[in-house]
């Protein structure tokens, strides 16, 4: 077997990620696609938590405001999409063979148990794929920054950012086909030019933690895997 690079890894995808070609909600083959990747390098012996947004159901933020939908009550619908998603991973996660549980932020007994650090770190050491869901439990802070939260509270050595488009590019790809890729980019770089890839609350995080952060495409099959292998693949964000 090939030395494995990142040996505790938490992945960061959008609830979109999940949407597949449907309009909205779950696309079940892009379900079982998404799985299929992550039990690859849970095979291979990485601990994989998971950190899934609720896009493709409910997206929080400021925007709702215009309808007369306050900030933080519109924060919280979007937790709960994410707990919705988690619980779907969950289920197809499993059925693969792969043990799993899924952690809250906010208190859902009857589905999820509730976040404790110290629990997420055991069942990593166990083999299990912990799925963190509804964010921080806190309005005002995205599921980019509730994973960034998650890597250092369990002191992982990779936040995988799994998107659309296979790295960061100076400009949005889909509009400009003259774009530029970046292989490689600080942390300050990421602030300085405003490169849409994360918040930065959460690329500020990741950079006094020294949490390296890869972006891939996550549809390009395999690449999840070379990356945990030590393969260059996207665009890695470091010191």
């Amino acid at each position: 077997m090939p030395e494995i690079k990142y040996r505790r890894v938490v992945i960061k995808m959008s609830g979109e990620a999940l949407q597949g070609e449907e309009p909205s909600g779950i696309s079940l083959d892009t379900l079982s696609y998404v799985c299929e990747e992550i039990k690859s390098i849970w095979d291979a012996g990485v601990e994989v938590a998971v950190v899934v947004g609720g896009g493709n159901i409910f997206r929080g933020g400021k925007e709702f405001s215009v309808f007369g939908l306050d900030r933080s009550v519109a924060d919280y619908m979007g937790m709960l999409a994410t707990v919705i998603n988690g619980l779907a991973l969950q289920n197809a996660l499993e059925k693969l063979g792969v043990p799993t549980r899924v952690m809250t932020a906010i208190e859902i007994r009857q589905v999820a148990e509730p976040y404790i650090r110290r629990k997420a770190i055991r069942h990593l050491e166990k083999g299990r794929v912990v799925i963190f869901v509804a964010g921080t439990g806190n309005p005002y802070f995205t599921t980019d920054t509730a994973a960034a939260l998650r890597s250092a509270e369990i002191h992982a050595q990779l936040l995988l950012k799994a998107t659309k488009v296979d790295g960061v590019y100076d400009s949005d790809p889909n509009i400009n086909p003259n774009a530029k890729r970046y292989d490689r980019l600080t942390y300050l770089d990421v602030i300085k030019q405003r490169l849409q890839v994360m918040d930065i609350t959460a690329i500020t995080m990741c950079m006094e933690n020294r949490i390296p952060i890869v972006v891939l495409d996550l549809n390009r099959k395999g690449d999840m895997k070379k990356t945990v292998m030590g393969e260059e693949v996207g665009t890695l964000i470091t010191t």
